[in-house]
C-alpha cells in the first residue's frame, strides 16, 4: 500500500476515563446488579466495561416495556460515532422514563460508574417490577383460558353438592316459615281502623303487642312476643294517663281482639316426640328451674285471663317481677356469649395471619418453582441429570452430617457423663490429680489434631476454590461460538475499513501521476510555443527544431509501449489472483460443510451418551 503524500498520520482519540478504587467498586456493584437482574452478558469477560453496562442499560429499557419513540439498537464493539449516538438515547429516554437521577452522555462514555450507579440500580428495580407484573398478568390470562374448556375436580364436586344444598336450603325455609296459631271468627266483629288489623293479623300469628314506657322491653310468655308500637307509646307520652289504666285498657283490647279469633285444629294440643326426648334429657336443676317458670306463667296466664279479679297494681308488679328475672337470664347468657364471641375473634384473628403467612410463602413457592421449571427447560438434559446426582449426593451428605453431629453430641453426653463419674470416684478415693492431668494430655492432642485436620481441609478447600475458578475460566461452548461470531463480525468490518482505504490511496496515486504526466505535457507546449518563433527563424534551427519534436513523440510511444505492458501485467496477475480467490472460497464452502457436520455429529454423540448415562443409571 502506497502512503499518500503530504499527509500525516493522526492516532484516534479516545475518551478521558476516570480510574480510583471507588470505580471499580461501583463497577463491581453496577455488574452484580445486572446479573441479579438477569442480563447473564455481564460476566463475559472479553467484553469491555461500556459495552457490559451499556448492554445492561438498553436491555433493562426495553424489559421495562415501555412506550418510546428511539430505536435503541446496541452493538458489541461500537465506533466511537455509535457509542455517543446510543449514549444519546439513552439519555433523551431516561426522562421520559421519569427517572429521578439525571445523566449525561458524556458520564456513560466517560465511564463515570458513581453517577451511572443509581439509574442502573433504578432501571433494575423497574424492570424487575415489569417483569412481577406480566409475570402475574400472564398468569391470570393462563388460568382464565385454562378455566374456559377445564375443570378441576372440586367444580365437579362443587356441582354435584349445589343441588343437594339448595334441597337443604329450601327445606330449611320451608320449615321455620311463619305459622298461624288463630284464626278470625267468620261471624266476628268487622275492625274498622287499621292500627286495629295490624294487631289482629300479629295475634293470628303469634305475636301480642301490649303498652309500656320503655321501647323496646319485650315480654315473654306462652311464646309470645310483646313489643310496644310507635304510634301507641307517642299516644301514651301524649295523653296524661295513669300507667295502670292504660295497661289495663291495652289488655282488655287484646283480649277484645282474641274474643274474635279461634285456634287453628292442627296446632291445638300437639307435642312431638323430639319435645318428649328433650324435656326427659334435661337435668334435675333445669327441670326444677323450668317447673318454677311454668307456675309463674301460668299464674300470669291465669292472671290474664281473669283480669277483672285482680287489680291493675298487683297485675303490673307481677310483670314487673317475671321481666327482671328475664332480664336477668339475657345478661347472663349476653355475658357468656360476649366472652366466647371475643374468643371466637382471637382464633380468628390468628388463623387469619397463619393462612395469610401460608399463602405468601406457597405463592413464593410457586415462583420459585416455575423459575426452575423454565431454567430446566432451557438447560441441557445431560447437565440436569449431573446436577441432580450432585444434589442427591449434597442431601445424603447434609442426612449423613446430621446423623453425625446427633452421633458426637450422643458420644459427648456420653464422655461428659464418665467425666463426672470419673471425677466423683477420684473425689471418693482421694485421687482426683492424677486423671486431671491424664485429661488434660488427652485434651490438648486432641485439639493439636483437631487443628490439624482443619488446616488441611482449609488447604483443600483452598485447591478445589483454585480449581474451579480455573474451571469457570474456561470458556463453554455457546460462548466459544459467540466469540467466533464476534470475531467474524470484527474481521469482516476491518476488511470492509481496508478495502475502502485501498482504494482511496489507489485513487490518490494514480491522480496523482495524473497530475504529474499533465504538468510534463503542460510544460512541454509552453516550451515548444516558446521556441517555435525563434526555431522558425532559420533553417538549420527548425530542422533541429523538428529533431527534437520527432525524439519527443518517440520518446512519448516508448513510454506508451512500457504502460501498457506495465497494464497487460497487472491485468494478468488480477486474472491469477482472482482464480486463487475462487479456489479458496471453494475451500471455505467445503469447511463450513465439514463443520456443519462435526456439529451434527457432535450433537448425536452428546445424545448417545446422555442415553447411555440414562440407561446406566
Amino acid at each position: 500500500m502506497v502512503v499518500p503524500r503530504g499527509q500525516e498520520y493522526q492516532a484516534p482519540q479516545e475518551v478521558e476515563t476516570r480510574e480510583d478504587e471507588e470505580q471499580n467498586i461501583k463497577l463491581t456493584e453496577i455488574l452484580e446488579l445486572l446479573v441479579a437482574a438477569g442480563y447473564f452478558r455481564a460476566r463475559i469477560k472479553g467484553l469491555s466495561p461500556f459495552d457490559k453496562v451499556v448492554g445492561g442499560m438498553t436491555w433493562c429499557i426495553t424489559t421495562c416495556s415501555f412506550d418510546i419513540d428511539v430505536d435503541l439498537l446496541f452493538q458489541e464493539n461500537s465506533t466511537i460515532g455509535q457509542k455517543i449516538a446510543l449514549t444519546e438515547k439513552i439519555v433523551s429516554v431516561l426522562p421520559k422514563m421519569k427517572c429521578p437521577h439525571r445523566l449525561e452522555p458524556h458520564q456513560i462514555q466517560g465511564l463515570d460508574f458513581i453517577h451511572i450507579f443509581p439509574v442502573v440500580q433504578w432501571l433494575v428495580k423497574r424492570a424487575i417490577e415489569t417483569r412481577e407484573e406480566m409475570g402475574d398478568y400472564i398468569r391470570s390470562y393462563s388460568i382464565s383460558q385454562f378455566q374456559k374448556t377445564h375443570r378441576l375436580p372440586e367444580d365437579d364436586e362443587f356441582m354435584q353438592r349445589k343441588d343437594k344444598a339448595i334441597k337443604m336450603v329450601t327445606d330449611i325455609f320451608e320449615v321455620y316459615k311463619p305459622q298461624r296459631k288463630y284464626k278470625r271468627q267468620k261471624g266476628a266483629e268487622e275492625l274498622l281502623d287499621e292500627e286495629s288489623k295490624v294487631h289482629a293479623t300479629l295475634l293470628e300469628y303469634g305475636r301480642r303487642y301490649g303498652f309500656s314506657r320503655q321501647a323496646g322491653k319485650t315480654e315473654q310468655a306462652e311464646d309470645k312476643k310483646i313489643a310496644l308500637p310507635p304510634g301507641l307509646a307517642a299516644a301514651g307520652k301524649a295523653e296524661p294517663c295513669d300507667e295502670d289504666d292504660l295497661q289495663a285498657a291495652e289488655e282488655l283490647r287484646i283480649k277484645t281482639l282474641m274474643t274474635g279469633m279461634a285456634a287453628m285444629a292442627t296446632e291445638e294440643g300437639k307435642l312431638t316426640a323430639s319435645t318428649v326426648g328433650q324435656i326427659v334429657g334435661l337435668q334435675s336443676d333445669e327441670i326444677k328451674q323450668i317447673v318454677s317458670e311454668y307456675a309463674e306463667k301460668q299464674s300470669e296466664l291465669s292472671a290474664e285471663e281473669r283480669p277483672e279479679r285482680l287489680g291493675a297494681a298487683q297485675q303490673h308488679r307481677r310483670k314487673v317481677a317475671s321481666l327482671n328475672k328475664q332480664i336477668l337470664q339475657k345478661n347472663k347468657l349476653l355475658e357468656e356469649l360476649q366472652a366466647k364471641c371475643a374468643d371466637l375473634q382471637a382464633k380468628c384473628t390468628e388463623a387469619k395471619k397463619t393462612l395469610t403467612e401460608v399463602k405468601s410463602s406457597s405463592e413464593k413457592l410457586d415462583k420459585e418453582l416455575a423459575a426452575l421449571e423454565t431454567i430446566e427447560s432451557q438447560a441441557d438434559s445431560s447437565i440436569l441429570q449431573s446436577l441432580r446426582a450432585l444434589v442427591a449426593m449434597n442431601e445424603n451428605l447434609k442426612s449423613q452430617e446430621q446423623a453425625f453431629k446427633a452421633h458426637c453430641r450422643e458420644e459427648m453426653e456420653r464422655l461428659q457423663q464418665d467425666i463426672e463419674n470419673l471425677k466423683a470416684e477420684a473425689v471418693e478415693n482421694g485421687e482426683e490429680q492424677e486423671p486431671n492431668k491424664i485429661i488434660e494430655q488427652q485434651y490438648k492432642t486432641e485439639k493439636d489434631k483437631l487443628q490439624k485436620i482443619r488446616l488441611l481441609l482449609a488447604r483443600r478447600n483452598r485447591e478445589i476454590a483454585i480449581l474451579q475458578r480455573k474451571i469457570d475460566e474456561v470458556p463453554s461452548r455457546a460462548e466459544l461460538t459467540q466469540y467466533q461470531k464476534r470475531f467474524i463480525e470484527l474481521y469482516s468490518q476491518v476488511s470492509a475499513t481496508h478495502k475502502e482505504t485501498k482504494q482511496f490511496f489507489t485513487l490518490y496515486n494514480t491522480l496523482d501521476d495524473k497530475k504529474v504526466y499533465l504538468e510534463k505535457e503542460v510544460n512541454l507546449l509552453n516550451s515548444i510555443h516558446d521556441n517555435f518563433h525563434q526555431a522558425m527563424a532559420s533553417s538549420g534551427s527548425r530542422e533541429q527544431f523538428l529533431r527534437q519534436m520527432e525524439q519527443i513523440v518517440e520518446g512519448i510511444k516508448q513510454n506508451r509501449m512500457k504502460m501498457e505492458k506495465k497494464k497487460q501485467e497487472n491485468k494478468m496477475r488480477r486474472d491469477q489472483l482472482n482464480d486463487e480467490y475462487l479456489e479458496l472460497l471453494e475451500k471455505q464452502r467445503l469447511y463450513f460443510k465439514t463443520v456443519k457436520e462435526f456439529k451434527e455429529e457432535c450433537r448425536k454423540n452428546e445424545m448417545l451418551l446422555s442415553k447411555l448415562k440414562a440407561s446406566s443409571s
